[in-house]
């Protein structure tokens, strides 16, 4: 049983981290210029302002009366600001700037959501007091921290698609003269493989990455690297997006209803292609990451004679070792830096795939943490012993329908918190602008 001190510390850095991840999100909407905050950069996706509201919306939902007792002095607010859109097939959102409240409104509402919230958070002397559906104020600080902090890595793919004029621009991306990664794969012998987490464990976790089960993976052999630009601009040039027998039904439907000829992150200009980065456009760099839909991937591997891996195989890839040692990181149980790899906030955009010797696992993958999610051939679904958390049980079990592909690894964008082995995350596999890349394996 913790001490009551050692509940205070605990507390202290929960509450650090709750300020640290409000100012992120802050900093985040700092980049759009204010004419813009009612903007929708992508189509499928709220504009700009419900976002705003929605981070503290969630915040005051999950805690102000079933955990603190706080009534509410905007009903209205909480309900249009408490949920996002999932972008899967349907009808577009056509709701017009005029149909938000003004901006000073919105400011207000957030503001005094936080007063309200801190007061009581910082009157707390055990965070085992306060508990709700029976869940502790550590558990539940943890699901607003990581909420919030998943919302600084989509909001930022979102602003990505922003017209760069229509933000503050930063410094331009900085890079090298890029150049062609060699690809090589790199063999994973037969073993098993630890997915999810234990309940017994002190470690925070969503509700889909409860039940810890062993997995048994045969060898395969998979890429060292992620697929780079410039690998995937001769699946391009080969004519791969017009070749019918490598999409499956559905994908071919979205491609050619779409229109789709290319990566959304690429443009093409006067014969030649360039990337769009946060603040600048530029030459396509050959060896960053290749950002794309699941259904772009895929159709990928199979014009490479490749597939994509498994979750499983992807989990032995990155955390797997000849001696079973359980590691936390790819490299070990090292704390993650800069020299690891491209996460945690660091840069807005990637970096070469090779950048990050350092960042090996065991069997020889490289930068397997950080500078892009990366698909899985894995449906998302429940693990064995699935319990949804019964204070957001849309959190996960709403996207157990079969269209939804699980990603792991982590972006550029991807804050330290959830580069943990059983953190899984997931997207339709017709969504473009996700910071995901992937990387093959031998069928």
């Amino acid at each position: 049983m913790p001490t009551i001190q050692g509940e205070s510390v605990v507390r202290e850095s929960l509450l650090e981290r709750v300020s640290d991840a409000r100012s992120k999100s802050d900093g985040l909407f700092d980049i759009v210029r204010s004419e813009s905050l009612y903007d929708r950069p992508i189509p499928e996706r709220h504009r700009i302002v419900f976002y705003i509201g929605h981070l503290e919306a969630f915040d005051w939902n999950l805690l102000h009366e079933n955990v603190f007792g706080l009534k509410s002095f905007h009903p209205e607010f909480d309900r249009l600001f408490a949920f996002g859109i999932d972008p899967v097939g349907g009808g577009l959102p056509s709701d017009q700037p005029s149909d938000w409240p003004p901006l000073d409104r919105v400011r207000a509402y957030v503001d005094e959501i936080r007063k309200s919230l801190d007061e009581k958070l910082a009157g707390v002397s055990s965070s085992h007091e306060c508990q709700r559906d029976g869940f502790s104020l550590d558990t539940l600080l943890n699901v607003a921290i990581e909420h919030r902090l998943m919302h600084v890595e989509t909001l930022a793919y979102m602003l990505h698609q922003l017209p760069l004029d229509r933000k503050r621009r930063e410094l331009a991306s900085l890079r090298a003269e890029s150049s062609l990664v060699r690809s090589e794969m790199i063999k994973v012998p037969t073993g098993s493989v630890l997915l999810g987490l234990s309940r017994d464990s002190d470690d925070f976790g969503w509700d889909n990455e409860f039940d810890a089960h062993i997995v048994h993976v045969p060898e395969f052999e998979i890429d060292r690297y992620m697929v780079t630009n410039g690998q995937f601009l001769k699946f391009v040039e080969a004519g791969g997006y017009d070749q019918r027998e490598l999409w499956s039904g559905t994908d071919w439907a979205w491609r050619t209803g779409g229109k789709i000829n290319s990566p959304v992150f690429w443009r093409g200009r006067e014969g030649s292609w360039f990337l769009r980065t946060m603040f600048d456009e530029v030459p396509l760099p050959m060896d960053w990451p290749v950002y794309v839909s699941h259904a772009e991937a895929a159709a990928y591997a199979r014009w490479a004679g490749k597939a994509l891996p498994t979750e499983a195989q992807w989990q032995r890839a990155a955390y797997g070792s000849s001696d079973r040692e359980r590691r936390s990181y790819p490299w070990g149980n090292g704390t993650p830096t800069s020299t690891h790899g491209n996460f945690d906030l660091r840069s807005w955009d990637p970096m070469p795939v090779n950048a990050h010797p350092r960042s090996q696992s065991a069997f020889g993958a490289e930068g397997m943490l950080g500078n892009g999610w990366e698909w899985t051939s894995t449906v998302f679904g429940p693990f064995p012993g699935f319990q949804a958390f019964p204070f957001y049980r849309g959190y996960s079990a709403d996207f157990f329908d079969g269209k939804h592909f699980v990603m792991k690894g982590g972006s550029a964008r991807t804050a330290a918190c959830m580069l943990r082995p059983t953190f899984r995350n997931w997207f339709q596999a017709h969504y473009q602008y996700v910071y995901a890349g992937f990387r093959c394996v031998n069928v």
